[in-house]
């Protein structure tokens, strides 16, 4: 019975884990698009958290500021990224231009080969 458990608690922790690897390639894949339009004291937030894997303690040390007052600052910046997708839509575009790329290269024909390859070097 004890092995049940143990294994429901692996699920669990699995399901945590893939959960945070989303969240985390979510907003890595936003700061992408969105960067130039975050403050540069977010920026570095952002940088020190998801880049460097900092966390929430180390990055307060290093600015003298309290965990939680980086806990804040790294959820504002995840809720402006969101706003900003939401309004300007530049990821969602972007995953569906690749797909309408990908389908067009299985086109067996050198020509829109070379077209998506133009495309594609303009993103």
């Amino acid at each position: 019975m004890a092995k049940n458990n143990l294994n429901v608690n692996n699920i669990d922790n699995s399901y945590e884990l893939d959960s945070k690897l989303a969240k985390h390639e979510h907003y890595n894949l936003l700061y992408g698009f969105y960067e130039s339009l975050l403050t540069e004291k977010q920026k570095e937030y952002f940088m020190n958290y998801y880049f460097y894997d900092l966390s929430l303690s180390e990055i307060a040390k290093n600015l003298n500021i309290s965990r939680s007052a980086v806990f804040d600052a790294i959820e504002k910046i995840h809720k402006l990224l969101d706003e900003y997708e939401e309004k300007l839509l530049l990821f969602e575009k972007y995953q569906k231009r690749e797909d309408i790329y990908t389908s067009l290269e299985s086109i067996d024909n050198d020509n829109v080969k070379k077209l998506v390859k133009e495309l594609r070097d303009l993103d």
